[in-house]
């Protein structure tokens, strides 16, 4: 293979995704829910003919949950990376949004140059990060690799290949993903060429997506 395939995969529903918390990098299990959605992907792959030749995870609970359960389906070892975690959110780690957002830590205006809740990791620090993670998979050889991980970095890995710089106040395009969503991009080293194939693919959870609510990323 000359080229690489990433599958971006945001994991399944979390127990912070259906309490409201900001989740951050604390660290919360897979719902009941979040078990069955990542099933229907494995089945959904399984038909397909899916492969992958490695499975990349950020080591949070939710994430490596979803990417061992598919490890273990297609026979793939799970190597986990910190560079795939959620972004650091500061001292809104753990608040629920309904909280945070009468905070003084929450800010009604912020360049990508703030840090999130004081201490944690702002736009262009989450769009770097997102950026070294991506250049660490394409010192591999080209493949095909899945990476399991969260809303928040898995939107700076697209704007960041697409070359979308962050914003003042989040501005410009988002990529969002859905829980147990994934999308597939593909390179070609040869010519430097970025194609993404698709985004905020869920058609295995079996629902329209007037029915899902979206969930905030982080």
């Amino acid at each position: 293979m000359s080229s690489y395939k990433l599958v971006f995969l945001r994991h399944g529903e979390s127990v912070g995704n259906v309490e409201g918390f900001i989740q951050g990098q604390s660290d919360f299990p897979l719902t009941e829910r979040g078990v069955v959605q990542v099933r229907k992907l494995i089945q959904r792959w399984q038909v397909d003919k899916t492969c992958f030749d490695a499975i990349i995870s950020s080591p949070l609970q939710r994430a490596r949950q979803t990417a061992m359960m598919i490890g273990d389906a297609f026979n793939v070892p799970v190597e986990y990376d910190n560079e795939w975690q959620e972004r650091d959110a500061g001292k809104l780690t753990g608040m629920k949004f309904s909280d945070a957002v009468e905070s003084p830590l929450f800010l009604d205006f912020y360049t990508p140059f703030h840090s999130m809740g004081e201490t944690g990791e702002g736009n262009w620090e989450l769009f770097l990060r997102a950026g070294k993670a991506l250049a660490k998979i394409l010192k591999r050889p080209p493949g095909r690799y899945l990476v399991v991980s969260h809303g928040g970095i898995l939107n700076q890995a697209v704007r960041a290949l697409v070359g979308i710089m962050p914003q003042a106040n989040s501005q410009g395009a988002k990529f969002h993903l859905v829980n147990a969503a994934f999308a597939t991009i593909y390179y070609d080293p040869e010519t430097y060429k970025w194609t993404v194939f698709g985004l905020n693919d869920f058609t295995h959870l079996g629902i329209k997506s007037s029915e899902l609510e979206a969930e905030e990323d982080e």
